[in-house]
């Protein structure tokens, strides 16, 4: 298999920004570990194998967002605020 290249994958994701794709990149890859399957076939490592499957156009930012399966960090509880102690003067 050729290599992987970021020009490939930025082409696909439609913008210059190498941050942008890092990003996707990272979203990808702990979407990986927490079970989702890979879409591209690959015997590499997952960093890889996810560049792979940004450079098939398989992932994007829209693709990211709408599966809710896998995407993003699992949602803290909200912080409850703490009871504020009020003096009353005399």
């Amino acid at each position: 298999m050729a290599r992987i290249t970021v020009e490939d994958c930025l082409s696909q994701i439609g913008n210059e920004n190498r941050f942008s794709l890092i990003h996707l990149a990272v979203k990808r890859v702990k979407q990986h570990r927490k079970g989702a399957p890979f879409l591209v076939k690959s015997k590499n490592k997952e960093i890889v194998s996810t560049l792979r499957e940004i450079a098939a156009g398989q992932v994007n930012f829209a693709s990211i967002k709408n599966d809710n399966t896998y995407a993003g960090e699992p949602e803290a509880p909200a912080a409850q605020e703490a009871p504020t102690h009020t003096e009353q003067a005399s």
